[in-house]
């Protein structure tokens, strides 16, 4: 059976987008069969992967609103287990396409277009984009787990609780399943008193929901968790249309990500 993994958090620029790409090409390259549903109508991931919007007719809009099939849309990337859903800016509509329709189980269209396609699958991850509207809404009725980014800088953990109440909520009326894979620290410096002061936080009040870094290896390694660092290479990486591991598979960030896909494999 294939887990599906939510990427969310409302807040924007925290490493949703870097996560969802590195963690899918990560298992991608674990010898895992991936797809990658980008459903942000800002389309990053879809970028991130080499994609130019002119490369395709049809996105993942389509699919939510009846005009495709997930199989249609679906596009091969440069690692040979990684495919993609493209997104696309026309996103941005789709809550009033969806009142307008009268799609009766708004919530659960997601979830019924991705039942066609992800047995082919052994993971599929989902990046939601930065806002609890009824993308995110669809992103998480569908998902077994869902992992938050959390960037480590001030205002770090401003509207976790509005996120985790969400969850709840979800999981309570339509997704009993749903469960917190983990906390992500992300744009972690260790020469800053900063990142340590958002990780001892998180600790606190989320140790057993952090990944453990038992498996790390480089750069961060002699921490208990896995964080992801702040590295111009994992940052230059997108502009490039490649996730880190095809731009530097040496550095920090290509490292980091490797580790989490490890962990995520190891509790399997």
């Amino acid at each position: 059976m294939s887990e599906i993994i939510a990427i969310a958090n409302q807040k924007g620029g925290v490493g949703k987008t870097t996560t969802a790409v590195n963690l899918a090409a990560s298992l991608a390259v674990a010898e895992k069969k991936v797809l990658l549903i980008d459903i942000d109508p800002q389309a990053n991931a879809t970028t991130g992967l080499g994609f130019a919007r002119t490369d395709y007719e049809y996105n993942i809009y389509h699919v939510l609103i009846g005009r495709k099939k997930m199989s249609d849309i679906i596009l091969e990337t440069t690692i040979e287990t990684l495919d993609l859903v493209p997104a696309n800016i026309g996103l941005v509509g789709l809550e009033k396409d969806f009142y307008d329709s009268g799609i009766k189980n708004k919530e659960l269209v997601l979830k019924e277009k991705l039942a066609e396609v992800k047995d082919k699958y052994d993971y599929v991850i989902i990046d939601s984009p930065p806002a609890l509207g009824p993308i995110t809404i669809n992103s998480l009725s569908a998902a077994n787990s869902v992992i938050i980014p959390i960037q480590c800088e001030f205002y770090a953990l401003e509207g976790v609780a509005q996120l985790l109440n969400t969850i709840k909520l979800i999981k309570k009326t339509i997704n009993p399943k749903l469960k917190i894979k983990g906390f992500l620290p992300t744009m972690y410096s260790a020469q800053n008193n900063l990142s340590k002061n958002v990780l001892y936080d998180l600790e606190q009040h989320f140790s057993s929901k952090l990944f453990s870094s038992e498996f790390s290896e480089g750069e961060g390694s002699d921490e208990r968790y896995i964080v992801i660092p702040r590295n111009v290479k994992l940052a230059e990486s997108p502009s490039f249309g490649k996730p880190i591991l095809l731009y530097d598979i040496k550095s920090s960030g290509s490292i980091a990500y490797q580790n989490l896909a490890q962990s995520i494999l190891a509790a399997s």
